[in-house]
């Protein structure tokens, strides 16, 4: 299964394309869509939908892991953080890919095993988990994370598939 990770961001989006072999994960690629902050938002928000229809067009996942929006420091910022977000949601659902939403908290307690990690700590565990240290900005290390929080939960997601089908 083939994860596309999704950090989303108004200025920064990270993406990661991550599977799983033999027990260890594989990042495929990785990398961010930026946007300019004095550029007006939806202009903003058509070049994270190209960057990631690039991506989704480039690599083929199976499904889509992104980060859940549950608490924010500031109104403003939220809305903008939701707006990246639902970008990403649509080209998703535009590709019939199936999303799974993640919480900041339970994607840093899956990879590093604390719910408080900071970006350097889930960097240093995206690096032991896959065995590569790509020279990437830290949201596409989130992304990474992302992912494989989404391959760890997979076989639960499987089994309350089956159990409610």
């Amino acid at each position: 299964m083939l994860v596309l990770g999704i950090d989303p961001g108004s200025t920064v989006t990270g993406y990661a394309l991550v599977d799983r072999v033999r027990g260890r994960y594989r990042l495929h690629t990785a990398g961010v869509v930026k946007t300019r902050s004095k550029d007006p938002t939806p202009q903003r928000l058509r070049e994270i939908a190209e960057g990631l229809r690039a991506v989704l067009t480039a690599h083929s996942p199976d499904v889509v892991g992104i980060e859940a929006i549950f608490r924010h420091k500031s109104s403003e910022s939220a809305l903008r953080l939701g707006q990246a977000r639902g970008v990403a949601l649509l080209v998703a659902a535009e590709a019939d890919l199936p999303v799974f939403d993640y919480n900041a908290m339970t994607v840093k307690k899956s990879v590093t095993g604390s719910g408080r990690a900071d970006k350097q700590q889930i960097k240093r565990a995206v690096v032991m988990l896959t065995g590569q240290e790509p020279d990437l900005p830290l949201d596409a290390y989130d992304a990474i994370a992302i992912a494989i929080t989404h391959l760890a939960h997979a076989r639960h997601h499987a089994a309350v598939k089956r159990a409610t089908s």
